[in-house]
């Protein structure tokens, strides 16, 4: 009878990593992009430039854009705005959202005014802010600020109310002061949470901009996508929507590594 040989012990790490080779290019996204570009390639055909571009219509007037300069100096126009806006937002909602979720006064005070002007959209204050602030910078990052401040307020004081009270109790049974108990437990329990909200805010920022430089904007990339209609190159506003998106992906997946790496300990994933 002949002998059948072992199977080595990397073959059945082999086989394993074989079989999840088709899971991992799923899981990927590589399909999912293959099939959206394939299907509006495909519909491109039955339209003309002006309707629905093809993909590599975009691509060109994308290369285009960059190489005359117009897309870079467009990008750095609305990130300097998102950055301005996000950034204020993040440092004024996070205190403020620490201070009404932890001081209850404070909160009957505070929360039902900002609670009912949260449910206003920005949009909406775009005639008031430009009365305010003028048609400058100062009314964009305005309306960014306004966008991503309820994000983060929120969710720092939803993280707030879910700090465990047997840790702060224990930690004033110990003879911690309020103080200490804010700041070693209250601060590190509501981390997570405060990092979500300022990764929403960095969405709102985003979404703000577009609607900002559309509205009143002679720079950015929504003015680029708003001003594609008058010279009817539709391929240019697909560009600047698809420079938008990959700008925020990359955002967030950066804000994503960061918490990874730094905040971990604190239950940030």
């Amino acid at each position: 009878m002949e002998k059948t040989e072992a199977l080595p012990e990397n073959g059945a790490a082999l086989k394993k990593s074989e079989k999840s080779f088709p899971q991992n290019i799923l899981k990927s996204g590589i399909i999912s992009w293959i099939i959206v570009i394939g299907v509006w390639g495909i519909g491109s055909l039955a339209y003309d430039e002006y309707f629905l571009p093809s993909p590599k219509e975009t691509l060109d007037s994308l290369i285009t854009l960059i190489s005359n300069g117009t897309l870079i100096a467009d990008i750095i126009a609305s990130l300097g705005r998102i950055v301005k806006g996000w950034l204020l937002a993040s440092a004024l909602g996070i205190p403020l959202g620490l201070l009404v979720g932890n001081f209850k006064p404070v909160r009957w005070l505070i929360e039902p005014i900002l609670s009912f002007i949260r449910f206003v959209p920005a949009i909406a204050l775009t005639t008031l802010f430009l009365m305010w602030f003028g048609v400058g910078e100062e009314s964009k990052v305005a309306l960014i600020f306004y966008a991503s401040f309820f994000p983060v307020f929120v969710n720092t004081i939803a993280g707030v109310a879910t700090a465990d009270q047997s840790l702060i109790e224990a930690a004033s049974c110990m003879g911690a002061k309020k103080v200490r108990v804010f700041f070693t437990v209250i601060v590190p329990s509501a981390a997570a949470y405060i990092f979500t909200g300022i990764r929403l805010g960095l969405g709102s920022s985003i979404v703000c901009v577009i609607a900002a430089e559309m509205l009143v904007g002679s720079d950015g990339l929504g003015y680029l996508i708003n001003s594609s209609k008058l010279y009817y190159k539709t391929s240019w506003a697909f560009a600047g929507i698809v420079t938008l998106a990959i700008l925020g992906f990359a955002a967030d997946r950066l804000l994503q590594y960061i918490g990874r790496k730094k905040l971990s300990h604190f239950g940030v994933k």
